[in-house]
């Protein structure tokens, strides 16, 4: 699909939290034609500096040939489609694509694509990887699943949000991919934290651990990604602690059904519940490290390092 074709597509997008703004302005600066919806309004009207339409409900975004929705969970998911003025509340127009990046449970989504098909209004489950900072620097990974004929309508606009998009099959399947990414998300997370509060115990300054880490065979975007908040204390919100739990009992919950154990996910799980209940809340859930250090009797300070994060910021 040349630029030209992508263009000409009428989009629409709802939900402009820190993701959604960050995912929808790199649409807009490809020229796409993108009317944008926020249940606060405020939050989206910036994007008219780039070209975007803002308008009052999803109802408003029927007429438009792909909507992509980016909210907080399932029951935000069902009221922009199905609810009173949801996308699909128009008797006379639906879109003919939906594309949910949001991270909601796999029934959720079936619920969600089986209301969408009374429409005939295909789904795509497209979840992501990253926060706004690795959207800015295109860096966000992207999985879907759904009808493949769709997907390839679709995928030229997903690629446009990051490194490119991995095509995993039909239904649900990548609400199942993300969420085993974020089961490795948070237990990498914790793990990370014990070692480095282990090495600064041992008299290791974390900017030099860290360092020899990034180096080694087992560092990783991620790690490296982390790193200036661990050096630096900074916990300014990119995934919240509320978040990590939420995909960590999706994790679960998945795992009873299927029948498989998952220990140390459930293990984490209940450290991430000690977080939030030591009022580590509204920031970071890199902030592991600091629980981690009051657990292991050693005060934090930040070391004040220029460390490069991988992401050219």
């Amino acid at each position: 699909m040349t630029n030209t074709t992508l263009n000409k597509l009428k989009l629409g997008w709802i939900g402009t939290g820190r993701m959604g703004y960050a995912m929808v302005s790199r649409l807009l600066k490809h020229g796409c034609d993108v009317a944008v919806y926020n249940r606060t309004r405020s939050k989206a009207e910036p994007l008219t500096a780039l070209g975007a339409t803002v308008v009052n409900s999803p109802a408003d975004l029927a007429n438009r040939d792909i909507v992509f929705t980016m909210v907080s969970g399932p029951d935000d998911l069902i009221e922009v489609v199905s609810g009173a003025s949801g996308v699909l509340s128009n008797e006379n127009h639906a879109p003919k694509l939906l594309v949910d990046c949001s991270s909601v449970s796999t029934e959720a989504s079936a619920a969600v694509r089986k209301q969408a098909a009374t429409r005939g209004m295909a789904m795509l489950a497209a979840p992501v990887s990253g926060n706004a900072k690795v959207v800015k620097a295109g860096q966000l990974s992207v999985v879907a699943s759904g009808p493949e004929e769709q997907y390839r309508i679709a995928e030229p606009l997903l690629a446009l949000l990051g490194r490119g998009v991995s095509y995993v099959g039909e239904g649900e399947l990548a609400r199942m991919v993300k969420i085993c990414h974020n089961i490795l998300l948070g237990v990498l997370t914790q793990s990370l934290a014990e070692i480095t509060i282990l090495a600064e115990k041992g008299g290791v300054p974390r900017h030099a651990f860290l360092d020899f880490m990034n180096k080694s065979v087992l560092g990783s975007v991620f790690t490296r990604y982390k790193s200036p908040a661990f050096v630096n204390l900074d916990w300014t919100p990119t995934f919240t602690p509320y978040l990590l739990r939420k995909d960590l009992d999706l994790g679960l919950e998945a795992g009873r059904s299927l029948g498989v154990p998952q220990p140390l996910t459930a293990l984490t799980r209940e450290i991430v519940q000690s977080m939030i209940g030591n009022g580590y809340q509204d920031l970071d859930f890199g902030a592991l490290l600091e629980l981690q250090a009051k657990a292991s009797g050693l005060e934090l300070k930040s070391e004040q390092k220029a460390i490069d994060d991988g992401l050219g910021g």
